[in-house]
Parts: C-alpha cells; structure tokens; sequence
C-alpha cells in the first residue's frame, strides 16, 4: 500500500495535477485550484479546453505536465473521471484524489481493480490546516 495521501499533502514536495482545474469561478475546478494556490500547494491544472487557469499554464493532459505529480485530483464528471484514471495507470500515477460527485460504480471498480491509492473526500476540508511557505 502506498503512502496515506493526507501525509503526502503535508510533506513540502508535494505536487498536485487537478483535472478539471478551469477559470469559471462557478465551478468547483476553480474554487479547489484558487484554495490549494493560496495555501502554497505547487500545482498543475489540468484542462484540455484551456491554455491558462488562474494565471497558470494549463496542460491538455496528464501526459503532458512536465514532472510526475505526487497527486492527482479529480474535479471532473465521472467518465471523465474513468478516462484519466485510464491516463493515470498507463503513467504510473497512482494517488489519486476524488473530489465528491466524481465517482460512479465504474470507477470504484477501476479504482480497486487497478490497485490505486485514492481517498474520496474534499481536498479542500482535508488541506484546512496544512500551509506551505511562499516563496
């Protein structure tokens, strides 16, 4: 089993991959990035419909970011959810984080088929009191 993902999150190298990560304020995508940005996590939004988010370059997929993130979270709609979970086995991208709303019984099937380390709760409630230092 791999390493418990909250204590990934309070170790300082920790990176997060938020698929889903967009600039619409109404969306969850946006709310989650702005929390973990102002909280100091290093992330890499996610979004094949946007070049920017939050004044952050945005990668079309998980295959293109430029270094393995420690995390990836998921703020999408459960087949999309699936697909990029699809992404994440074939990169070795194994702690994977599912935002409410993101999972359907495919998913938890592919999830425990595939042997991945994932936690289904809301990042931003799990990071309330975990801060990095800004440099």
């Amino acid at each position: 089993m791999s390493e418990d993902l909250i204590s990934l999150l309070e170790r300082p190298d920790t990176t997060v991959a938020i698929v889903g990560a967009t600039d619409n304020p109404a969306k969850f995508g946006n709310i989650i990035y702005k929390d973990l940005k102002r909280k100091g996590f290093r992330l890499f939004p996610v979004n094949p419909h946007r070049k920017i988010v939050e004044h952050d370059q945005a990668y079309p997929s998980l295959a293109e970011i430029p270094q393995k993130p420690t995390i990836v979270d998921f703020v999408v709609p459960p087949a999309v959810t699936l697909a990029s979970l699809r992404q994440c086995l074939d990169l070795e991208l194994m702690n994977v984080w599912l935002q409410p709303g993101t999972t359907n019984p495919a998913v938890m099937d592919f999830l425990q088929q595939n042997n991945f380390n994932y936690l289904i709760a809301c990042i931003m409630v799990k990071t309330r009191f975990i801060a990095r230092n800004k440099t």
